[in-house]
């Protein structure tokens, strides 16, 4: 037995409260080294005759990546205490892994050897917004989805969709435009709005904002904001604002202060300034985003900016009755201003989603202290790689286990999963244009886990590369839409609102297979088998299972008896 790839620690993703009576407990083995595991638990004031009492509960394997094994059990402790340790087995040996190392039996003798859970309070589970399992989210850059106000065009807007997007040209794209198109949303079947930056700023994407209080004059007015609100709740549409607090805009009053008055200036500890004289070039001598003069990082440890942007905050939520705020560099804000941000907005309206840009590891922002969820790369990065022929099968398993075991469970029921977004390339683009590995993709991300999001346009077939070219206005012109991959993700969205185990509801589990991608959702009363074959051949699976029904296929693919015909591209969901 490898004793070094052992690992447990308590709170974290290792040990946690995932309800107000349950705690999911986890260990990491090394792969393929340990066959079975089970749990020591007990409550560390229950002794009889000098020992202490414990029971003993199976830990299933729930998933492996590449290095590791994870093992799983969630165990409801009748007095919301728990010490508890480990008996792990091989072919050679037994060992029990304790917080003081391994022993050859349990400690009984003194409860101070075993890790601890000292007490579940309901304040510390991780409490997300339920709405948010339901929801399928589509992310609009507000000047690129539609004009549907042209007398409110900035200066030199461009006729709709006559150039490519370039960083500093207008095309008019404003409020009543979304409100204008909000059919085509709930036709999709989407009931979340993610919007960028809608605040006034300087370019057409408003990361660099200049009134966080004020609506952007080329988007319309704050009575036209407070009608698409209302209109996408009539609908049953949610809907999150971006939020630019780590950096303001050049042309952010404060800033343009200190550039006046220098040392003088009432707001030079706003900033992040480095010399008595400010300089904007060759390149910036003050903390910017990623070297950009044009957006200087705020202090918020500064109270006087922290109160002004705990107040933005709560504006938007109280005025407007938004229901989520999404957070800009979100890894590059003190972690206690993020705390005292989610005191305040959950004060306002308790079930706001705050969801933060981070593109890596996120366990220390998603502790139920400070945000809900983040925008969950690790798993774009695995899906976009797999679908599109760039790394193996067991790979994109190894990839996936890996994400699964990142976060707590009840983090990853709200992740925000995404395949592209207005930083990256369209997917459609990444894979060249190659619409059923795309497809795939679509399936794989609706049928997960967690709260999947699409990014405008990409629902009808629509192309670009990397920023700028992935914010192009978008296609209204129904004979240069593709309706055969709008259908295909409508119909996906409906089966993730309709299946029970198709979404969130059901656990996922990966069944082994060298050619073909087959996993498992199961919940209380449903099990789906996802049959993909990402290759280009058509490949035959026979099923020992009886086919309750077939919930969805590709047009090339059949069901007969107990037999799958995949074709290459091709997928087949079953009910067994």
């Amino acid at each position: 037995m490898i004793k070094e790839a052992i690992y447990h620690r308590p709170k974290h993703n290792f040990a946690y409260a995932y309800d107000k009576e349950t705690i999911h407990i986890r260990l990491r083995t090394k792969r393929n080294d340990v066959e079975e595991v089970t749990l020591i638990h007990g409550d560390p004031y229950v002794w009889k005759e000098d020992a202490w009492q414990y029971d003993q509960a199976p830990m299933t394997k729930s998933g492996s990546d590449d290095l590791f094994d994870y093992w799983f059990v969630a165990i409801k402790p009748p007095y919301r205490r728990l010490r508890y340790s480990f008996l792990l087995t091989d072919n050679q040996e037994q060992t029990v892994y304790t917080e003081k190392g391994f022993y050859d039996h349990v400690p009984a003798d003194d409860t101070a050897y075993h890790f601890c859970f000292p007490f579940l309070n309901e304040v510390d589970v991780f409490t997300p917004p339920q709405w948010v399992k339901e929801t399928v989210w589509y992310q609009i850059f507000p000047e690129r989805f539609a004009n549907g106000d042209p007398s409110l065009n900035p200066e030199g807007t461009l006729p709709w969709g006559s150039a490519e997007p370039q960083p500093d040209n207008f095309f008019g794209g404003d409020f009543q435009g979304v409100i204008d198109h909000l059919d085509h949303l709930t036709s999709l079947g989407i009931n979340g709005l993610y919007f960028t930056p809608i605040f006034k700023a300087y370019s057409n994407h408003k990361y660099d904002t200049i009134d966080y209080m004020e609506i952007d004059p080329q988007f319309g007015d704050k009575e036209t904001f407070k009608k698409l609100v209302q209109e996408c709740h009539k609908r049953g549409i949610k809907v999150m604002l971006d939020a630019v607090f780590n950096h303001s805009g050049y042309y952010f009053e404060p800033f343009q202060d200190v550039l006046e008055k220098g040392t003088d200036s009432k707001y030079l500890s706003w900033f992040h300034m480095w010399d008595q004289e400010v300089k904007t070039t060759p390149q910036p001598n003050y903390d910017t985003f990623a070297f950009v003069p044009e957006m200087p990082k705020l202090n918020t440890e500064h109270p006087e900016v922290k109160q002004y942007l705990l107040d933005v905050a709560k504006y938007w939520i109280k005025e407007f009755n938004i229901d989520g705020w999404r957070l800009d560099v979100a890894n590059e804000v003190d972690h206690a201003f993020w705390r005292d941000f989610r005191r305040t907005v959950k004060s306002v309206k308790p079930e706001v989603y705050i969801l933060g840009e981070i593109w890596h590891d996120s366990m220390p922002w998603l502790q139920g202290d400070q945000f809900d969820a983040v925008m969950n790369y690790p798993f774009t990065n695995a899906v976009l790689k797999f679908f599109n022929g760039e790394i193996p099968l067991e790979a994109f398993r190894n990839e996936i286990m890996h994400v699964e075991h990142m976060y707590p469970e009840n983090v990853n029921e709200v992740s925000f999963n995404l395949l592209d977004s207005h930083d990256t390339k369209r997917v459609l683009t990444y894979t060249e244009e190659n619409k059923e590995a795309v497809k795939l993709m679509y399936l794989f991300q609706l049928s997960y886990g967690g709260s999947p999001c699409i990014y405008y346009g990409d629902e009808i077939g629509m192309t670009g590369g990397d920023d700028p070219g992935c914010r192009k206005c978008m296609v209204w012109e129904e004979d240069e839409q593709d309706h055969d991959l709008f259908s295909f993700v409508q119909g996906l969205i409906e089966r993730r609102k309709t299946e029970p185990a198709f979404g969130n509801g059901g656990r996922m589990t990966f069944l082994d297979d060298d050619d073909l991608l087959i996993y498992e959702k199961q919940s209380d009363n449903q099990t789906l088998r996802f049959v993909v074959n990402t290759t280009d051949c058509d490949h035959s699976v026979r099923l020992n299972d009886k086919i309750e029904r077939v919930v969805y296929q590709d047009q090339k693919s059949d069901v007969e008896d107990q037999e799958l015909q995949v074709a290459a591209k091709g997928f087949v969901i079953i009910e067994i």
